[in-house]
């Protein structure tokens, strides 16, 4: 008996493997050359020996490896990737119950044989020649060269190629190193290749030999799932008649598995792995896992699909990663730990998916266009705690973008934000010295000829699309929470463009869409690293009413920065990336600080925290922005809304849109849709269950308060004239359309390069008229 296990089965019962003498090692090559002599010429095949030299071995072999994505806490699956379900497990640390019951079952003269049964391929070399039936068993070493072959899609004759390759094998390979081979390979049914694979599939066990012994694989279960590599699945075309040995799957396949495991028990007491009183003692498993017609899910039709999509897009900008084959991640057996919360990823998708029982009733039953998005950022560290772009994972992403695998973007996630940019705008002016409390001109409609918004020019005047008491002198506090636009586009004007987008470049929107003359489609450009000055002139002063768009889970990061008192995170998705014993990534949290002192953080969080929709019921300071923007030319129908807030352990950010671009309607027919009634009730709902899910102490988050050393009042100021040049507004706003094409090299952030925006489906143009008018 082997240390491990195994039974050499020698014919002096050392169990040690017993050298042949030279005469028998010549007679069996001898025999071996016979038949593939025989089969070459059967099968008219002459140049035999181009076979010895191009058979692939094991080391030329890369066994695709399912990769495993996980929740936040290492623990919990999100999803599974890769072309077959397999978990290699090196031969030294199986424990003795496969390695035992394999050889019993497909092979006891295992480790005695030379790799081939002369008997089969003569009988199959003389089946040939003649004509006659194909037939004859097969070795383990034998299989193991038929699955090898297969797996680089050899297409000769298969006994030869089983000869051939066996006897390269058994020559070159001990038989520990054919058997881990073997093992780690072949089908066991229901998607699991490999012991491993089917030992988790079938009993939820594993075959570590370091694994705590109750969750070891036992003998008996071995001999359970040995008995189905005879027959891994039903045949598809007689599945009642001939239905394998999966013993859940009818009562036919259930006989057959215990005919067969006790064949296997016969066998491991002929070869002494068990004595006769084990056998008689052993019983056969009755809990085996029913079949489980999900089980081939990989959990990618589901919203976790979009979040695998940007960690992949993630992981293949890495220097670890980086220039790798478009499988190697999903195919390289890795172990993937994301940033995602499992607690907050189910607030998320109970809130945003619209078509759940579970979402807020002012959404719920809507119109099958209706389409929502969240992104939930933990302000600090960037990390992406909760992510829904839409219910298919294989369909359009509503929240963002990405590369796949061959480097092309990928995504629907960009709209105009609306009134919900204004936080950029706000946080520019307290960075800029400007208190909450400074008021500003704001009747209903008002000129800005410096942005060429006259009642001359063809974009017309800048209009409200809300009241508010204080009006027309409202302090800029007053015209945040009344969402005023005629404050803001002067507020605005008085900073500059160049630094409202500064500053939301810098709290995290990367990327912005513009519509540009002479295209009709919304174009992707890249704010990141680049001047301000510059990027201000592919935009009008209409971005600070937020008639650009942006992508939500931007918009998420932004405010998460707001909330983490002034100090941007890198987004991302992956905490850590591992094989084995190995970490070969780790997150690397990063924090830009925005430059905002203490007290115009105060005032950002107090002014946004009387944002009506922003508030909480759950006793969590908590700060918000709505925003709406306008279809087309009406000014009463809307089809871009957005509630975009956060508290200090939480930041959200939602768009409810449709996804043919066309207004939102109610099912009452109504279109009063606003950011206030529609994503509003999505984020509160979403916000609140995600804290309470997180169990966090809400006095630890408290907002400071303002001092308004400077609260004294001040007259209306003058609009001043733009800092930067402002391109000529047009009526047309950026529409959902494609995605962005990337730059060549799809590793990188692409350069601030306008390209086109990718989509699944190009969708109707929204085109905002000069009475647009974001809320």
């Amino acid at each position: 008996m082997l240390p491990t296990g195994d039974n050499n089965n020698a014919a002096d019962g050392s169990g040690a493997r017993v050298a042949p003498a030279g005469r028998k090692r010549r007679r069996h090559r001898v025999l071996i050359f016979l038949a593939v002599f025989a089969l070459l010429a059967g099968s008219g095949l002459v140049a035999g020996g181009y076979y010895f030299d191009s058979v692939p071995t094991p080391t030329d072999l890369r066994l695709p490896e399912s990769t495993t994505v996980y929740y936040a806490d290492g623990r919990t699956k999100l999803a599974t990737l890769g072309a077959e379900n397999r978990t290699i497990v090196p031969y030294e640390q199986m424990n003795d119950s496969a390695k035992q019951a394999i050889v019993a079952a497909e092979d006891r003269s295992f480790w005695t044989n030379k790799g081939i049964d002369f008997s089969g391929v003569l009988r199959a070399a003389w089946s040939n020649v003649t004509g006659g039936q194909r037939q004859g068993a097969s070795t383990i070493t034998q299989q193991y060269a038929r699955v090898a072959a297969d797996l680089r899609g050899v297409t000769y004759s298969r006994k030869l190629r089983e000869a051939v390759i066996a006897w390269k094998l058994d020559d070159k390979y001990s038989k520990e190193e054919i058997l881990g081979f073997y093992l780690n390979t072949v089908p066991f049914g229901r998607g699991a290749y490999g012991i491993e694979a089917a030992a988790q599939t079938y009993f939820g066990k594993t075959v570590r030999r370091d694994a705590p012994p109750a969750n070891q694989l036992t003998p008996a279960e071995a001999m359970v799932l040995c008995a189905m590599v005879k027959q891994p699945e039903a045949d598809p075309n007689d599945p009642e008649g001939s239905p394998g040995y999966d013993p859940r799957r009818n009562a036919q396949a259930r006989q057959n598995s215990i005919d067969r495991w006790n064949y296997i028990r016969d066998g491991m007491v002929k070869l002494g792995y068990l004595s006769a009183q084990d056998a008689a003692n052993l019983a056969y498993p009755d809990d085996v896992k029913p079949v489980d017609p999900n089980a081939g899910r990989s959990g990618l039709d589901g919203p976790a699909g979009l979040v695998v999509n940007h960690v992949l897009s993630e992981l293949r900008q890495t220097d670890e990663f980086k220039g790798k084959p478009a499988d190697f991640i999903r195919n390289g057996g890795f172990k993937i730990v994301t940033t995602i919360d499992k607690r907050v990823q189910d607030a998320a998708e109970a809130a945003a998916d619209i078509r759940r029982d579970s979402a807020p009733e002012a959404v719920r039953g809507q119109p099958k266009n209706w389409q929502a998005a969240l992104v939930a950022v933990e302000p600090g560290t960037g990390r992406v705690l909760g992510y829904y772009g839409g219910n298919d994972g294989n369909g359009a992403d509503y929240a963002g973008w990405y590369y796949d695998e061959s480097g092309a973007a990928r995504g629907f996630g960009q709209h105009p934000p609306g009134s919900s940019f204004k936080v950029y705008d706000l946080a520019a002016a307290v960075g800029d010295k400007i208190s909450v409390k400074q008021h500003f001109d704001s009747p209903e409609t008002k000129e800005f000829p410096a942005s060429g918004r006259t009642k001359a020019s063809p974009a017309g005047p800048i209009r409200n699309a809300e009241h508010a008491p204080c009006q027309p002198n409202c302090a800029l506090w007053e015209a945040t929470v009344a969402s005023l636009n005629v404050t803001y586009f002067e507020l605005t004007e008085k900073l500059g463009t160049a630094k409202v987008i500064d500053m939301a470049t810098r709290a995290g929107v990367d990327s912005m869409w513009a519509t540009e003359k002479g295209n009709p489609r919304p174009q992707r450009v890249e704010l990141r690293g680049q001047p301000a000055e510059e990027m201000a002139g592919r935009f009008s002063t209409e971005v600070g009413i937020g008639q650009y768009g942006i992508a939500v889970q931007d918009h998420a990061n932004g405010i998460a920065t707001f909330a983490a008192g002034g100090k941007r995170a890198e987004q991302h998705f992956v905490r850590s990336v591992s094989k084995g014993d190995e970490r070969l990534f780790a997150e690397r949290l990063v924090q830009t600080d925005l430059g905002l002192d203490k007290e115009a953080i105060n005032q950002l969080d107090w002014t946004l925290s009387r944002v009506k929709a922003a508030k909480l019921d759950n006793g969590w300071d908590s700060a918000g922005k709505t925003g709406t923007w306008q279809a087309g030319q009406s000014t009463t129908q809307n089809v871009h809304t957005w509630m975009v807030g956060y508290t200090g352990a939480l930041a959200a950010a939602v768009w409810l849109g449709t996804t043919d671009g066309k207004p939102l309607k109610t099912k009452d027919g109504s279109y009063e849709v606003y950011g206030s009634s529609g994503p509003g009730p999505i984020w509160r709902q979403f916000m609140e269950q995600a804290t309470a899910a997180l169990k966090l102490d809400a006095d630890k988050y408290r907002f400071g308060t303002p001092e308004f050393p400077d609260d004294t009042p001040s007259p209306t100021p003058e609009a001043p004239k733009p800092t930067t040049p402002s391109p000529t507004p047009t009526t047309a706003s950026p529409t959902p359309s494609e995605r962005p094409t990337p730059s060549s090299s799809p590793t990188g952030r692409p350069k601030p390069t306008t390209t086109l925006s990718p989509s699944l489906s190009p969708l109707p143009s929204l085109s905002p008229s000069r009475t647009k008018a974001p809320r």
